[in-house]
């Protein structure tokens, strides 16, 4: 049985002030949640620091929005994978759509920047998904195909285990349009078929795939029912701790009646 993974992308959203609230909630509400789920926060680069020494002890998992495919050098404006982990940082996001999409990064780049997170000793959570014209158009699995072996290609089998894949549609994202649940467990055990065939059916099965898209407590459990939704990435309702917290619960209810 695949742990469940809940990650928190605050995006460019607060202050320094609002980051702190936000934390100290999270680590009085969770509880016993950790224990039974991956439960990751991304606040803005700025903050990174101090969320990280606050969450030291939490068991709650410190995480960047994004990083540069560099570990160091002349990159005005970037921030390295290295620095992320100096900063106790666990995971980073890698190729979000508001990235890929908004700000234009290529497959090539975000399959370098996987990389070298994985040399900074963080773990990726690579993000993919079409957009609605691809959609409409009835190639979005073959997009999603397309980003998942760019992401994943010439990595060994003890790297590619430990990526989170991240199902983003870029037409759910911040628009309060959801994938219904069918959609979602089709689009994911199609990323979960292509694994198997890039590597082995072992493999494919511990990788956890998380879905993305105006996720909220309201439609959590519908969607991690799913056998292979195994949690979410989730904007907007992770600035509200009670509906953060309520959607990791339904990840973790999930993950037990699925057991």
């Amino acid at each position: 049985m695949r742990r469940p993974f809940v990650g928190g992308n605050w995006k460019m959203q607060g202050d320094l002030a609002r980051a702190a609230e936000l934390t100290d909630d999270l680590m009085a509400g969770a509880g016993g949640l950790p224990e039974q789920v991956d439960i990751a926060i991304y606040p803005p680069a700025p903050y990174l620091q101090s969320v990280g020494h606050a969450l030291r002890g939490s068991g709650l998992v410190l995480g960047g929005q994004d990083a540069s495919a560099h570990l160091e050098g002349a990159f005005t404006g970037q921030t390295s994978p290295s620095m992320i982990a100096d900063l106790g940082g666990r995971s980073v996001l890698i190729g979000h759509s508001e990235r890929r999409h908004g700000l234009g990064e290529a497959d090539d780049l975000l399959a370098l920047k996987v990389r070298a997170a994985f040399a900074a000793g963080i773990d990726p959570v690579f993000c993919v998904g079409e957009t609605q014209s691809e959609r409409d158009g009835g190639i979005a699995l073959e997009v999603v195909e397309k980003q998942v072996r760019s992401g994943f290609s010439d990595l060994p089998a003890d790297l590619a285990a430990r990526i989170v894949v991240a199902y983003e549609p870029v037409w759910a994202i911040g628009t309060g349009v959801t994938a219904t649940p069918a959609d979602a467990q089709n689009a994911h055990a199609s990323i979960r078929d292509l694994l198997g065939s890039l590597y082995d059916l072992e493999l494919s099965g511990r990788v956890r795939i998380i879905y993305g898209g105006s996720v909220k407590a309201a439609n959590a459990a519908e969607l991690f029912a799913g056998p292979d939704v195994d949690g979410g990435l989730i904007g907007g309702a992770s600035l509200v701790v009670d509906d953060f917290l309520a959607i990791c619960r339904e990840a973790a209810d999930a993950n037990s009646s699925g057991a």
